[in-house]
């Protein structure tokens, strides 16, 4: 019996998986005010990751890849904890544990409260063959006007959210979902629908950078649970992958869900969790 040796992740691997993320990050930001056409809105380089404002109640909203190259002074953060705060937005950091441990220290320090947190699974591509996606799914990539469809599935997914794990606290309006899913079509990612019986039923994206492909944006309607959807929509995104060159797939899941279940079963591995921490809207004295 062949006993596959799981993927380890040092700070080498992490910081590059980071790296990844806080582009896409900084990409759909830009995106997005390009889209509504004003100023307003930041992205600023921090610690090695990024800032970004794209617009009200945006996922985008956010600080990523903070922790590999240097720990933010005091000014700096008040500085930009100042920019969110005048934008109407608290300041939320996702703090990866393989990150310089003084950075969790110093944003404690100034209030940020931990609420909650979020696993980054992998899986090496070197020597995999493209897997064979279940028979009865069809898998094809997104066209310009299936972004109401595919939103329709994930809103639908949202609502009714599977049981296992730990609840999501992020909740988005759908016109912010459906612009998120136009700014990060704009910048490359590759969105795919799911169909059974020529029916949308399912939806999932891949993003590739740096020999990174990055899964994201999976949901499936609720009465098509349960029948090799997201199998499906994984095998196709990893067959691509495969084509595209990439050496590593990855994906964010909630911790103990129904998702990173799914991905833990095509064989990915637990690479490292994100602690999220919130600062509210008030003052902040540097």
């Amino acid at each position: 019996m062949t006993i596959r040796t799981p993927l380890f992740c040092g700070t080498a691997l992490a910081e590059r998986i980071e790296r990844v993320e806080a582009q896409l990050v900084a990409h759909a930001s830009a995106a997005a005010r390009a889209r509504h056409g004003d100023s307003a809105g930041f992205v600023r380089e921090i610690g090695g990751g990024v800032a970004s404002y794209a617009e009200a109640d945006s996922p985008f909203n956010k600080v990523a890849g903070l922790g590999f190259a240097g720990v933010p002074t005091e000014a700096e953060l008040a500085e930009l904890e100042q920019a969110f705060h005048d934008l109407g937005s608290p300041v939320t950091v996702e703090l990866s544990n393989l990150a310089d441990p003084a950075i969790g220290e110093l944003l404690t320090g100034r209030g940020y409260r931990l609420t909650g947190y979020e696993d980054v699974l992998g899986l090496s591509l070197d020597g995999l063959s493209a897997p064979e996606p279940p028979p009865g799914v069809e898998v094809r990539l997104s066209r310009e006007d299936d972004t109401d469809t595919a939103l329709d599935v994930m809103i639908e997914a949202l609502l009714t959210p599977d049981i296992e794990g730990v609840p999501s606290a992020e909740h988005f309006p759908r016109d912010v979902l459906g612009n998120v899913i136009r700014d990060m079509d704009s910048t490359g990612t590759r969105r795919y629908l799911a169909l059974i019986d020529g029916v949308p039923v399912g939806t999932g994206s891949l993003r590739i950078s740096d020999g990174t492909a990055y899964f994201a944006g999976a949901a499936t309607s609720v009465r098509h649970r349960r029948r090799g959807v997201q199998t499906a929509l994984i095998a196709t995104r990893l067959a691509d992958a495969i084509a595209a060159g990439c050496d590593i797939a990855t994906v964010t899941t909630s911790p103990g869900s129904r998702s990173q279940q799914n991905v833990q079963r095509r064989g990915f591995d637990l690479l490292y969790t994100r602690a999220l921490l919130q600062l509210a809207i008030q003052p902040v004295v540097a």
